[in-house]
């Protein structure tokens, strides 16, 4: 007799999602130190004096900004990886159309 499976396809989809988002996470997190050190090396290589401040927020300048862009990112490819678009798609009203009752208007059709 078959038995029923106890994860189902969502979860685990969802899980497949969450590793591949936090792999995505830790190779870029070696990429933001690599940019950093390569943005120390270029103000080095100018052959003036680099102030201490400037290397502190050269780190924090381009790391974070190179972590923020990937975690951003990376949360719209799991967003939509692990399923959690489709009820934002599925719902019959969007951010552009008022709801008729409140307005007292009709409502718009797109006609795409």
């Amino acid at each position: 007799m078959p038995r029923h499976d106890t994860i189902s396809p969502k979860l685990d989809r969802a899980a497949l999602a969450w590793a591949r988002y936090k792999r995505l996470t830790s190779w870029m997190a070696i990429a933001a130190v690599v940019a950093v050190l390569l943005a120390l090396i270029y103000l080095k290589s100018e052959g003036r004096p680099v102030p201490f401040h400037m290397m502190i927020a050269t780190v924090a300048g381009v790391g974070l900004t190179v972590l923020l862009g990937t975690a951003l990112m990376g949360l719209v490819f799991l967003g939509n990886a692990s399923s959690h678009d489709e009820g934002a798609h599925r719902s019959n009203t969007s951010m552009g159309t008022r709801d008729d009752a409140a307005s007292g208007k009709e409502e718009f059709d797109d006609q795409r």
